[in-house]
């Protein structure tokens, strides 16, 4: 009997030799390339654990910020008080804890009112060309405007009125956030605006115009998810902005009430005693300093790892 010498093919299913590669996607390309750069993972991590820290650090560390201890004021870094007490014997770890909370929140919902405005008005510029120069000019204006000393009036119009209608503490959230996210916008706006312009002369691009497809479907369906990378990297950037601008306002006297233990917040208490008691204005200044470098080398790194050019 001869045996049949001619080789059997190879099951795809079953061996493994024959198995197709993994797929490929850009956003899997865009977090191999991010893992490479380590200030880019090691701000990641950083910011990662500031922000469980500030969430649930009243649970792990379960002293109420505002209780007051006269007798264990100013009280220098101990087991007892981990970054030591004001002046009024408040735990200097509690407050910054509690008060991480507002600062982060406000530099994410600043962040979404002004990703939501620069974007829709990057969109609108960039497609249509009757509305380019318009709002570039409008966004030139905002940009030419001196931007601290214009929050620092509208805020000191509108507080009174705020607080009145939401309370001290929410008052001056809303406002905070609001007159930051609308102030903000134009660089997110310019950036945006660049991308559709060269976005906007590809192929599927024409083709869904000589289709009959709506401008806002070509606008939200196949321009903006093109252009959504540089969102991505401005969004990053405009949370540290925002975090340092609460901090500016709190630290000049016009941001949240003293019950309201913002990082700036503390800052601004803390200031008039730091000479003897310097912890009180040390340490939430290194939570606003680690949190917005984290988050620059987070942009970063976001900004070479979304790179067109890379993938």
């Amino acid at each position: 009997m001869v045996e049949n010498t001619k080789p059997r093919a190879l099951n795809t299913q079953i061996w493994g030799s024959a198995v197709k590669p993994k797929r490929r996607t850009y956003w899997g390309d865009a977090w191999r390339e991010f893992k490479r750069n380590k200030l880019a993972v090691l701000g990641l991590v950083v910011m990662t654990f500031l922000t469980l820290a500030v969430l649930l650090g009243t649970y792990l560390y379960p002293l109420d910020p505002q209780y007051i201890d006269m007798a264990a004021s100013s009280l220098p870094p101990s087991r007892s008080h981990w970054f030591g007490t004001d002046d009024l014997g408040r735990d200097g770890l509690a407050r910054i804890l509690f008060g991480g909370r507002i600062t982060i929140a406000v530099g994410l919902t600043s962040m979404v009112i002004t990703i939501t405005v620069g974007t829709f008005i990057g969109l609108l510029s960039g497609y249509f060309p009757k509305l380019d120069n318009p709002l570039m000019r409008f966004t030139d204006l905002m940009l030419a405007l001196p931007q601290l000393p214009l929050l620092l009036v509208i805020i000191m119009l509108f507080r009174e009125a705020l607080r009145s209608v939401f309370g001290p503490g929410v008052g001056m959230f809303v406002l905070i956030v609001s007159v930051i996210g609308f102030f903000r916008w134009m660089s997110t706006a310019r950036i945006v605006r660049a991308s559709v312009l060269s976005v906007r002369e590809k192929e599927v691009i024409e083709a869904a115009y000589c289709v009959g497809a709506q401008p806002s479907r070509i606008m939200f369906r196949h321009i903006l998810p093109n252009v959504l990378s540089s969102v991505v990297v401005s969004s990053s950037l405009t949370v540290a902005s925002a975090i340092l601008d609460e901090s500016t306002l709190s630290f000049l006297g016009l941001g949240f009430p003293s019950d309201v233990p913002t990082w700036g917040r503390l800052i601004f208490d803390g200031v008039d005693y730091m000479t003897y008691t310097p912890w009180v204005v040390f340490f939430p200044g290194l939570f606003i300093s680690l949190t917005i470098l984290s988050i620059n080398f987070i942009g970063e790194g976001l900004n070479d790892a979304l790179d067109p050019r890379l993938h």
